[in-house]
């Protein structure tokens, strides 16, 4: 396996790990249990880690699959923005998530607007995972394009493929 295998394995690691733990903090804020609203932490923070490792491999799957035939460079650089963007949300989220599991255990009352602004930053991050993956299956999934009929397959005209 090469760089773009492992990419295409690991990058759906942080985007469903986000949504999953959008849910449980969801979930957990609802029924008011801090077992559920821990776990959600644990959620995010993993799901930090693995866009960390999801980010450094996607340089190596550009670098295999930028100068094949077929392949858009505008797509390409379009996933690389919002991959950006995605991982410094996942940091943030992780980041956060940990200061307020740390407050949480040390049973401190402000701990609570920690949950509030994880859900808000946890709502971002799913949006901004969203495009994030649509954009990154674009480039090699034409049949997630608007008008995937209209496109030629013969790698001469990117603009096409925006």
């Amino acid at each position: 396996m090469n760089d773009a295998h492992f990419h295409l394995v690991g990058n759906q690691l942080p985007i469903v790990g986000v949504l999953i733990g959008f849910f449980m903090l969801l979930a957990g804020l609802i029924m008011k249990k801090p077992q559920i609203k821990n776990t959600a932490l644990g959620i995010f923070i993993i799901s930090a880690l693995t866009a960390i490792a999801a980010f450094l491999i996607g340089e190596g799957a550009e670098e295999i699959i930028e100068n094949s035939p077929r392949i858009s460079e505008t797509l390409i650089h379009k996933h690389e923005e919002y991959s950006e963007l995605f991982f410094t949300m996942m940091l943030i989220l992780g980041s956060v998530s940990l200061i307020t599991m740390f407050l949480q255990y040390k049973n401190l009352s402000f701990s609570k607007y920690g949950f509030v602004l994880i859900l808000l930053l946890s709502i971002t991050s799913v949006v901004i995972s969203k495009n994030t993956g649509t954009s990154g299956g674009k480039i090699t999934h034409i049949e997630i394009l608007s008008d995937a009929n209209a496109i030629q397959l013969d790698g001469h005209d990117e603009h096409e493929y925006e």
